[in-house]
C-alpha cells in the first residue's frame, strides 16, 4: 500500500470517521457505525466495503452481523497514523462514539 492510495482510502468523512472508531473500539459491527454515524445500512456498507478492498479493514461475519477491525497486515506506518489520529483528535470523532455507546445502553444495536 503506498501513501497515495492509503489516503485516498480515508478521503471520506464516513470511512475516516468509521476506521478511527473501530481503531478506538478495537472492532465494530455495521449496526454500531450505523448508529454512530446516522447512516443506513447500505451506505455504511458500501463505505466499509472501500476500506476492505483498500485492505485497511478486515471483516468477519458472525451470525447476522459483520465485525471489522483494523486489517493485521496494514503497515505499521499506516497503523501509527491511524493511532496518532485518534490521540490526537478526539473531538472529531467523539460525538459519533457518545451516539454508538448510547444505543448500546438502549440495547437498540446489534
Amino acid at each position: 500500500m503506498t501513501p497515495l492510495q492509503f489516503f485516498k482510502c480515508l478521503s471520506d468523512d464516513t470511512r475516516l470517521k468509521s476506521v478511527l472508531i473501530i481503531s478506538q473500539l478495537e472492532e465494530a459491527c455495521v449496526c454500531d457505525l450505523m448508529a454512530a454515524l446516522e447512516l443506513d445500512q447500505p451506505k455504511v456498507s458500501r463505505h466499509l466495503a472501500e476500506l476492505r478492498k483498500c485492505n485497511i479493514l478486515r471483516d468477519e461475519r458472525r451470525g447476522k452481523w459483520v465485525y471489522y477491525r483494523l486489517h493485521e497486515q496494514l503497515p505499521e506506518w499506516a497503523k501509527d497514523v491511524i493511532r496518532q489520529t485518534v490521540e490526537h483528535n478526539h473531538n472529531y470523532f467523539s460525538d459519533a462514539l457518545a451516539k454508538l455507546n448510547a444505543s448500546k445502553v438502549q440495547a437498540s444495536s446489534c
